[in-house]
């Protein structure tokens, strides 16, 4: 007899991927990009994960706790976003590990961390 067991998905910090992210009504969902910010091997044992909003409205740019995605940058090449973007990091949620479809890409985390220590008053 062969027993399969599941793994859990792996994902890290800083790993940009669509999802179901919740409305602000925390009934309805939308796919879009976001970024993983949970802390790699956090090991909760609780299958969901952190992350930050990713939005392509350029408008909400400029405040210290959004990093902007340039698609013409280096960072923005290897995010996988189809066009200019902005981390939220004043829109972080909570959501299953199910509701991850895939990852796109990656972020380096260096100016994230600034806006998370904004954010929450680090």
């Amino acid at each position: 007899m062969t027993t399969t067991t599941q793994l859990k998905p792996v994902f890290k910090r800083g790993d940009v991927a669509l999802v179901l992210f919740p409305n602000s009504d925390l009934i309805s969902f939308k796919t879009r990009p976001a970024l993983i910010v949970q802390a790699d091997g956090l090991q909760t044992e609780l299958p969901q994960i952190i992350i930050a909003m990713v939005t392509s409205k350029m408008s909400r740019s400029g405040h210290p706790s959004r990093v902007t995605i340039l698609l013409n940058s280096s960072e923005g090449q290897r995010s996988g976003l189809l066009k200019d973007s902005v981390v939220m990091t004043d829109n972080l949620a909570t959501i299953v590990l199910s509701a991850v479809h895939r990852v796109i890409g990656s972020l380096p985390t260096e100016d994230i961390d600034k806006a998370l220590k904004h954010t929450l008053g680090l």
